[in-house]
């Protein structure tokens, strides 16, 4: 059986940083990724794309752009699972809350070279590699 699953999410810059978030990934390990998580029942893929952001790291943000649609595959509980992600490119637009514990271990605003040794992820890699070879300029 194939479980078809659809998330939005936000990679969210602050001048020349980026906003990671320290999650445990299936496995147990700690890793450093982008906020997301999936749409609500009424919403949009943008509105779940910011309330994600919000309810992940207590920030507001605008969206900028849609930025990238990323497709997977894993298996969970020996269920195939096709997941397709919509990022979008956020500006900050100020912190009105804090992270959710229950999700989220840490945040963390770091320079796009930085993020690159931080991130395992190759979708997070092909993010990072958008951003940082268009002009920023123009955000």
């Amino acid at each position: 059986m194939i479980i078809p699953e659809f998330s939005c999410g936000g990679l969210m810059l602050d001048g020349n940083k980026v906003l990671l978030v320290q999650v445990k990934s299936m496995k147990g390990r700690k890793i450093w990724t982008f906020p997301k998580g999936h749409i609500e029942p009424g919403e949009t893929p943008r509105q779940a794309a910011m309330r994600e952001v919000l309810e992940e790291t207590g920030y507001r943000a605008y969206i900028v752009r849609p930025l990238l649609k990323v497709r997977y595959a894993f298996t969970l509980n020996g269920k195939q699972v096709r997941k397709v992600v919509q990022w979008y490119l956020m500006k900050k637009l100020g912190r009105i809350g804090r992270h959710d514990p229950s999700e989220i271990l840490a945040i963390n605003w770091v320079s796009v070279a930085k993020a690159r040794e931080m991130v395992e992820y190759p979708s997070d890699m092909r993010l990072l590699d958008i951003i940082n070879n268009e002009n920023r300029n123009i955000i």
